[in-house]
C-alpha cells in the first residue's frame, strides 16, 4: 500500500497509506482536524531493507572509507611441486 504525503496548514507535513483505489485529495489533520491537502513527491522506489539495497550501501562505504588492515595479505597457497620423475609422464591425465 503506498504512503502519500500530505500538508496541512497548521501542523505540517502528514503521511498516511492509502490503496490507490482509495487516495482521497484532502483529510483531516490527525492533530488539529483542519484539512491538509496532498503534497506532490517524487516515489520511494528505492526504499527497501532488501539485502541487495544492504550489499550496494555496503559497497558504496567501502568505496569512500575503505577497511583498514594491519598487515599485508599473505600468498593464497603455496604452488604444487612438479614432479621431475619420468613415470609421472606415463599416468592417465584427468
Amino acid at each position: 500500500m503506498p504512503t502519500y504525503t500530505y500538508r496541512c496548514r497548521t501542523c505540517g507535513t502528514i503521511e498516511q497509506s492509502f490503496p490507490i483505489t482509495d487516495k482521497p485529495s484532502t483529510i483531516p489533520c490527525p492533530s488539529c482536524r483542519a484539512p491538509a491537502t496532498t503534497v506532490f513527491s517524487s516515489p520511494h522506489l528505492g526504499a527497501g531493507a532488501s539485502t541487495a539495497h544492504r550489499l550496494i550501501d555496503a559497497t558504496k562505504r567501502t568505496a569512500e572509507t575503505p577497511g583498514v588492515v594491519s598487515q599485508v595479505p599473505g600468498s593464497r597457497r603455496a604452488p604444487r611441486p612438479v614432479s621431475r620423475d619420468p613415470r609421472h609422464a606415463k599416468l592417465p591425465r584427468a
